[in-house]
């Protein structure tokens, strides 16, 4: 498939606080349309290599995903590969980059699903490239609303 979707936002925060936000998965339900938490598996918390199961919900469809961080660069870069049961999903990254007043936090996420998958998994977001837009600007905005509170 590989789609991609990114977009930016203004925060007047310090990169610390908004990077200690984005790499929060337990709480990432908080701002998300779809995410609504999950786990650290074995407890290690954001680092290279740690892997976060996460739960998910669209309507009455629920499901879990599992979440391996491959960039985690303090305060400035988090990037987590998600897989479905082996199966590759999509690849997550948050990139906080200073600027006078604050930051400028940009989330990307690019479509890794194979097209079979894409096809088997379409009933539970009819348009994922679009749904995926909507997510990805309400996740923005309403971190920086909490950051900015």
């Amino acid at each position: 498939m590989s789609a991609t979707v990114s977009e930016s936002i203004d925060i007047a925060a310090s990169p610390e606080a908004v990077f200690a936000v984005v790499s929060d998965l337990v709480q990432m339900g908080r701002f998300s349309l779809e995410n609504v938490g999950g786990r650290w598996v074995g407890g290690t918390g954001p680092t290279t290599g740690a892997r976060f199961k996460g739960r998910n919900r669209q309507g009455r469809t629920a499901w879990s995903t599992t979440a391996t961080v491959v960039a985690f660069d303090p305060p400035t870069n988090l990037s987590f590969a998600v897989t479905y049961f082996g199966v590759k999903v999509s690849r997550w990254t948050y990139e906080v980059t200073p600027r006078d007043g604050g930051v400028t936090l940009r989330q990307s996420w690019r479509d890794e699903r194979p097209g079979w998958f894409a096809l088997v998994t379409k009933p539970l977001v009819d348009d994922r490239l679009e749904f995926t837009r909507r997510s990805i600007h309400h996740t923005l905005t309403t971190m920086k609303a909490h950051l900015e509170a």
